[in-house]
């Protein structure tokens, strides 16, 4: 089921960011907007957009989600493999991912410190401004 799921997800997530699936959705509104003297803008005319719209508004929810989650798993293991190879890198920031929100604002409490050391410690380049410029 995950694999099904994760296969369908991708390729619906690819067709759904191509500009043509954009042109079918506009053309469908389009041609929804001008039944609407046809059928005299009734409640059911009005109901079929919005019911159409509410499923796929919500049916891509989890399609986006599933991308998302994903993408940043790919991402966060390509970083993990960088931070493991360099030697001068902090093998403890590879889970990050895994730490509370207070152990997060810790670990960046001290990179801003170590920041602002680094920044004072750096002769600072003066910057000309030329009039006109």
């Amino acid at each position: 089921m995950k694999l099904a799921f994760s296969a369908a997800a991708l390729w619906t997530s690819q067709q759904m960011g191509r500009a043509s699936t954009f042109a079918l959705a506009c053309a469908g509104v389009f041609v929804w907007g001008i039944t609407g003297p046809y059928f005299r803008f009734s409640d059911t005319w009005q109901l079929v957009i919005n019911t159409g719209t509410t499923i796929v508004t919500f049916l891509m929810v989890f399609l986006i989600q599933n991308t998302q989650n994903r993408d940043m798993s790919a991402l966060h293991l390509k970083l993990d493999e960088l931070i493991r190879v360099n030697r001068d890198a902090r093998n403890t920031l590879l889970n990050l991912e895994d730490m509370t929100e207070e152990e997060l604002a810790r670990v960046k409490h001290a990179f801003a410190t170590l920041a602002a050391a680094e920044l004072a410690s750096t002769p600072q380049p003066h910057l000309v401004v030329q009039a006109g410029a």
